[in-house]
Formats: C-alpha cells, structure tokens, sequence
C-alpha cells in the first residue's frame, strides 16, 4: 500500500507545529509546507528550526511551495527563487513547487526553457528537485504534463525537474497519459459535487476523496503505482469545510482507508 503525506493546505486552519502532530497522529512520512497561507512560514521558526522539528517528528520536508509563474521567471524575479530554494534547503526539503501562471496567458516554450535554465544550478547547487505542476484551468499557462515532459526531453540537460500528478488537475485538463516515471510527487484530492461539469471544477471544491469522488482518484493511483510510482501521495484539500471540520483527522483516516481497501480490491 502507498506511503501517505500531508500538504499543509489540508489542514490551513493549524500552524505548523501542530500540522506535524497531525501528520504523526495519521502515521505520515512527510508534509508539504507552503508560503502561501496565513501567518509566517513554519509559524515563525526559522528553516534551521524547522527542519529539526521535522526530524524529531519522524517526518519528512517533501516539497516547500510554492514559486508562482515560474514558467516566465525574469532574472530581476531570480533573486527571489533563489531565496525560496535557500529557505527550502535549510528546512531539508526535498523538492520546491512550481506554479505555472493562471493568468489566462499564453504558453511560451522559449520563456518556460530559460525559466528552467535559470533554476536548474541553484537547484543543483542545493540538492533540491524543482517539481512542476500544470494546473488543469483552462486559464492556466501550462494545463497539461505531456507538454513539460514533451519541453523536458526535448531539452535533456534539464535533469533536476519532475511531475507533479495532481488527481484534480489531471481530470479538470481531461489528460490521459501519466509519467510515472517522471513523477515526483502526486497530489490528492476528490470532488463529490454531483452534475458539476469539469470544467467549472475549481479549489473551492477539492475535498477529501472518498466513495463519492467524481475525479477517478482511484483508477489515476492504480495506473500510477502499476507503472512504478513508488513516492507518497500528498493530501492537498482545498475546500474551507475541510479545514473547518473539526473531525478532520478522522476524516482524513476514512480517505486513507478508503484508498487502501479500493487498491486492495483492484489488486484481487
């Protein structure tokens, strides 16, 4: 059975600390922390700090997000993701996220290779794998994996960049093929809203996937880990009920179950 993660997003209304208390109580291997919630990142503690409460805590920094609009990075924008990466490598984060723009812009491949050339030695540098993520909108700059894996073989000097395989973003583009090989990390999340169209589908609505799930969560996990997928499966809800609901953690155990007894009954 997969390993399971936590994004911070899942459980907004916490702070750090005690989000890696919830993490250990659901019996984790990591949490994804993000720069894009309220109050200061890791609550105020300094990477450094953060990183050693993540080791007392048994749980691994799998990702720091998030770098918006990286697929046009500026070298005035540079400094900035660079500071993100030293942030990210003195927590001992794994990987950093980054967010194409969802702008309604046009994709531009020869921005989107200069952005990625630009990243990649500091990237190196740190040890940190740079994990993008199309996002399914149709506003967004870059909806589909094929065209990074497309841009990224293409250009085979790119070797510090994954996939990450959003169920959500994955159904929202109407995506067939998977890269497991190519994958970093996956993301989790269900929508259960019955006659929403596809298209209409956004944040708000991403809840806890259960037997309701409209997205194919299950079918998308089961291809994955049959092609080789062997990394965790991330948490990230975005609905306010989510981080409302104050049987959360309960909440999420069911989806654990719920994805452990659907792969084990695909299995026999």
């Amino acid at each position: 059975m997969p390993a399971f993660a936590l994004n911070h997003m899942t459980v907004a209304a916490v702070g750090f600390r005690p989000m890696l208390e919830l993490a250990q109580q659901l019996g984790c291997v990591g949490v994804e922390c993000r720069n894009d919630l309220s109050g200061p990142l890791f609550d105020g503690y300094s990477a450094k700090q953060a990183a050693k409460m993540l080791r007392d805590a048994g749980l691994r920094l799998l990702s720091l997000a998030e770098i918006k609009q990286f697929d046009r990075l500026s070298e005035s924008a540079l400094p900035d993701a660079v500071a993100h990466m030293d942030v990210a490598a003195d927590a001992g984060a794994e990987a950093i996220s980054l967010i194409p723009g969802n702008d309604g812009s046009v994709f531009d491949e020869a921005a989107f290779v200069e952005s990625l050339e630009l990243l990649q030695p500091h990237l190196k540098q740190r040890g940190l794998i740079g994990l993008i993520e199309p996002l399914g909108f149709e506003t967004c700059s870059l909806r589909f994996k094929k065209t990074a894996i497309d841009i990224l073989e293409k250009h085979d000097h790119l070797t510090d960049f994954q996939l990450i395989h959003d169920t959500f973003h994955h159904h929202v583009a109407g995506e067939i093929d998977l890269f497991a090989d190519q994958t970093g990390l996956v993301h989790l999340s269900g929508v259960a809203e019955p006659g929403l169209d596809a298209s209409k589908m956004l944040d708000p609505h991403r809840i806890l996937l259960d037997q309701d799930d409209r997205l194919g969560n299950i079918i998308q996990i089961n291809q994955l880990l049959s092609a080789g997928y062997s990394r965790p499966l991330s948490f990230e809800a975005f609905a306010p009920a989510v981080h409302r609901d104050p049987n959360l953690v309960e909440m999420i155990r069911h989806s654990m179950n719920h994805i452990d007894a659907a792969l084990s009954q695909e299995a026999a």
